[in-house]
């Protein structure tokens, strides 16, 4: 029975229709199918499993898009807002309670005419104008799942029982820019995703393949490294996903302690934003699933639309607060614009 016949993902090259499953038990994964994932940044998961799968890109699926003019946006926190929360991120370094916390703020803009608002349309936009090595998006408009991603970061790939990450720290807008704090906070989330899928691997499996590599986007660079570890038998989606999430890059060190300031600073919930979208393979036991950064999703109902778009940046004892809030203004700057039909 098809859930939804409106529903469309597309990942990896890759576009998924009839819409034959869909929960919110991650077991499932473990079971049989190809299945879309999409994981809030609260743990809220969804699994869509979609029957039938053909090569192709959301320009080839897609309908109109409208985007809202990028001066619309609404922030979750101003510009003081935000640098009073880079200064209590700070505080809580001195006071010793945790090492690094990333402060985010969700921006909103109202969607001019929501008839005109296929998500899919706008991630055939960032296709484009902003290509991403873990791009994808969901169109399931019955289960409210509208996401556009162009996420250039791995949360989870997994091939049989060898699992990877990929964590980004870093971020200018050449090499240049990318500065001693920047390394130290990569090896500083190295550490965690170390300690995280060290709880769920063979001892002496995790490794550290890649350290410190720079990447090249469109408009920034990011510092990225990889971590690697060999799965325990037995050891299913539900527990990968408990030992790892959220993704360490998103949240802060210790993970606990960051993830208690990110709650009493941040005014709205983050939803997909920093949390975790991309394709499980339960039969062939792949998956590569992102972090959900430079991701738009859709909310309200079909008379009135909003777009959504999260940013933000990690915070050190080393962070200046203003060049904090300029790196999150940067990230968003360029996809707001694709957005919009503002490009250059």
């Amino acid at each position: 029975m098809v859930v939804d016949e409106m529903a469309v993902a597309c990942v990896a090259g890759q576009v998924g229709t009839r819409l034959v499953d869909h929960t919110d038990d991650l077991t499932a994964l473990d079971s049989r199918g190809r299945w879309i994932v999409v994981i809030d940044f609260d743990g809220a998961a969804q699994c869509l499993r979609f029957a039938e799968w053909r090569s192709g890109s959301p320009a080839q699926v897609a309908g109109t898009w409208v985007g809202p003019p990028q001066d619309s946006y609404r922030t979750s926190l101003s510009e003081v807002e935000y640098v009073a929360a880079v200064e209590c991120v700070r505080e809580g370094i001195a006071d010793g309670t945790l090492y690094q916390a990333n402060i985010c703020r969700v921006m909103s803009a109202t969607v001019p005419d929501p008839s005109r608002s296929d998500i899919l349309g706008l991630a055939a936009l960032l296709e484009r104008h902003n290509p991403a090595p873990y791009s994808s998006c969901v169109r399931a408009p019955s289960l409210a799942i509208e996401i556009a991603s162009a996420s250039p970061e791995l949360y989870l790939g997994r091939e049989g029982s060898t699992i990877q990450s990929g964590p980004i720290k870093g971020t200018g807008r050449t090499a240049a820019d990318l500065s001693a704090k920047d390394r130290a906070e990569n090896i500083m989330i190295v550490d965690l995703v170390r300690n995280d899928l060290g709880r769920i691997a063979i001892p002496g499996s995790v490794t550290v393949p890649s350290l410190l590599r720079i990447e090249e986007h469109p408009t920034v660079v990011h510092l990225v490294s990889t971590v690697s570890a060999t799965l325990r038998d037995g050891i299913g989606w539900r527990e990968v996903v408990a030992a790892t999430f959220p993704p360490g890059s998103v949240s802060g060190a210790p993970k606990f302690t960051a993830l208690q300031m990110i709650t009493e600073l941040e005014p709205v919930e983050r939803g997909p934003y920093c949390g975790a979208i991309g394709l499980v393979d339960a039969d062939t036991k792949q998956a590569t699933l992102a972090v959900g950064i430079r991701t738009f999703w859709l909310s309200g109902d079909g008379l009135r639309k909003t777009l959504n778009f999260g940013t933000g940046a990690g915070i050190t004892w080393g962070s200046d607060p203003a060049s904090e809030w300029e790196e999150s203004e940067l990230k968003a700057r360029h996809l707001t614009s694709v957005a919009a039909g503002e490009w250059t």
